[in-house]
């Protein structure tokens, strides 16, 4: 049985791997044990089980309801897959990204709750789907942006370029890639049996490296700051201060509504993704040996990761608050199929107010892409 070291065992988290930090990576104390390993152990049962089954509810619930908008609309279109926009190409891909996501983490509350029971087969299938569909939401998230950029900054010129059929190819290339990267979780989760620190001795999945364990997780690390948080954010920011610039040419309205809407996409993101990626860096720091700490910097690192991966986790339920319930399109496809599957038109008594409100042509994502974009979308 083994016992949880650096140089042997990972962190219990259960996407990326988490050493604690309970000793320095020289090799005088690789088999030290581990300091406050039983401490972290409670903290993470008490605390993940139920974080992740409120953000898989949510998250099932939200992008169920975008998934359900999504296809009324594109049903209610003419021309084709082609004919949909590539805002609504790129937001279905989204919300099939976030909701298996969400279908992981019921799997691993079980694990931080109990232990690992579903098998290695399970282990590494929900592990490499959860890394897929991690790093393809976020992915997906800088598309809608880069889409929204040329929508709005490059108008005239990049009808062209702005065609569905090339947004699912992107799409493609995406899922692809991102399978790529999963593949290290079909490669190296294993469910093996851990001592927590105590008496108790628990089955849970986790990565297993035989040999080059360090260069293993901060390249990994890397790999997750990099892909995971800082293209996207530089493509997401890139895109979003052109948008702005372009837009202080539209009238006070639509320059308010705009600023507000890009202003909360940017900001979630980054208190979601910001906090758990700081702590990857500090992780991969301190195995590099370039910042030192003791048990109290380990314990601070592992349970700061703890709960800001859980803070990450939770975008993918946020994702359709912020890219479909915002819109007024939306909302009115959303009000007239409750109405159609409750059979009672009018019910919600809002219908000649809902009309009023949408007689203005409205474009997709942007209320100031009207006067740029004929693409219309079930998003706005």
């Amino acid at each position: 049985m083994d016992e949880i070291t650096p140089a042997t065992e990972d962190y219990w988290g259960f996407n990326e791997d988490y050493d604690n930090y309970t000793s320095p990576p020289d090799s005088s104390r690789s088999r030290a044990v581990p300091c406050f390993q039983e401490d972290i152990y409670s903290f993470a049962q008490r605390y993940s089980p139920g974080v992740y089954s409120l953000v898989f509810l949510l998250a099932l619930l939200g992008n169920i309801l975008v998934l359900c908008v999504i296809r009324r609309y594109r049903n209610s279109q003419s021309g084709g897959a082609c004919a949909f926009s590539l805002t609504d190409t790129f937001l279905l891909h989204l919300a099939i990204s976030d909701l298996l996501l969400a279908f992981t983490l019921p799997l691993f509350a079980v694990q931080w709750g109990h232990q690992w029971v579903f098998g290695e087969a399970a282990c590494k299938i929900s592990s490499a789907l959860l890394t897929l569909n991690r790093y393809s939401g976020i992915l997906f998230l800088a598309c809608i942006s880069f889409d929204r950029y040329l929508a709005i900054v490059h108008a005239v010129s990049s009808g062209w370029k702005r065609n569905t059929c090339h947004a699912q190819v992107a799409c493609a290339v995406i899922w692809m890639g991102c399978l790529g990267l999963s593949g290290v979780d079909i490669t190296f989760k294993q469910v093996e049996e851990v001592d927590t620190g105590g008496s108790q001795k628990v089955l849970l999945c986790r990565n297993v490296f035989t040999d080059n364990y360090t260069q293993w997780q901060v390249a990994l690390r890397l790999v997750s700051v990099i892909l995971g948080f800082g293209v996207p954010l530089l493509i997401m920011l890139y895109c979003y201060i052109r948008i702005f610039k372009s837009l202080c040419n539209a009238t006070r309205r639509q320059k308010r509504k705009s600023l507000r809407l890009i202003i909360s996409l940017v900001s979630v993101f980054v208190i979601c993704w910001a906090p758990y990626n700081c702590f990857q860096l500090a992780e991969c720091l301190h195995r590099l040996e370039l910042l030192s700490g003791g048990c109290w910097f380990g314990y601070v690192v592992d349970t700061g990761t703890l709960i800001t991966e859980s803070l990450g986790l939770s975008h993918c339920a946020l994702n359709p608050l912020l890219y479909g319930f915002v819109g007024v399109k939306f909302r009115r496809e959303l009000g007239r199929m409750c109405k159609g599957l409750l059979g009672q038109r009018g019910m919600l008594g809002i219908e000649g107010w809902r009309e009023r409100r949408v007689r203005r042509p409205i474009g997709s994502f942007s209320s100031a892409e009207s006067d740029t974009n004929t693409s219309f979308s079930v998003m706005v």
